[in-house]
């Protein structure tokens, strides 16, 4: 694996090395020493995943809040989402930055997010599935959010979301929390 820094502390590209032959393709998607090696420990202990049958599904941008916080490892399994990650850590230099980083089943990138940073994508195929590997396991009650087109953050998504959850759409302005 390659790990890629990002313009934000904590998060990390994920680069998968396959190795193929005539079979087809092995890659290494997690090693905990690998990823501790890289300055990004991380020991998962829930696997989830999201199905979505649309294109253009937003899904974010969620987070779990203190003392609760989660570190995810996100990957595609099928299709392709714009995923993005906004730095919402008070002191951070990078406070209230985002990125966005396609992530597919064909480029095997993962998108490593740590504590007290949102995360959301954006489907760009449809029938995409996306898998999420996280620690600490989660625990009802700490989640939060902010919204996905809040000006506080400036998100440049590839496309208008064409499916979103009331919630996800219905977050105040990031400021109105400050």
């Amino acid at each position: 694996m390659r790990f890629v820094p990002t313009p934000i502390a904590g998060v990390v590209r994920v680069e998968a090395e396959p190795h193929a032959d005539d079979r087809g393709l092995f890659a290494r998607l997690h090693c905990p020493d690998e990823f501790a090696a890289a300055g990004a420990p991380f020991a998962p202990v829930q696997t989830s995943v999201s199905r979505n049958p649309r294109v253009g599904t937003l899904r974010g941008m969620h987070y779990q809040a203190a003392p609760h916080a989660e570190t995810k490892l996100v990957r595609v399994t099928r299709g392709r989402v714009f995923d993005v990650a906004i730095d919402l850590r008070r002191g951070s230099p990078t406070f209230r930055r985002w990125i966005g980083v396609e992530l597919s089943a064909d480029n095997l990138v993962g998108l490593y997010i740590g504590e007290g940073v949102a995360h959301g994508f954006l489907t760009l195929e449809p029938d995409t599935d996306v898998l999420y590997q996280i620690a600490p396991a989660y625990r009802p009650g700490f989640e939060a959010g902010v919204r996905w087109d809040d000006p506080a953050f400036g998100i440049a998504w590839p496309m208008r979301p064409q499916l979103i959850s009331p919630r996800d759409a219905g977050y105040p302005d990031y400021d109105a929390e400050d």
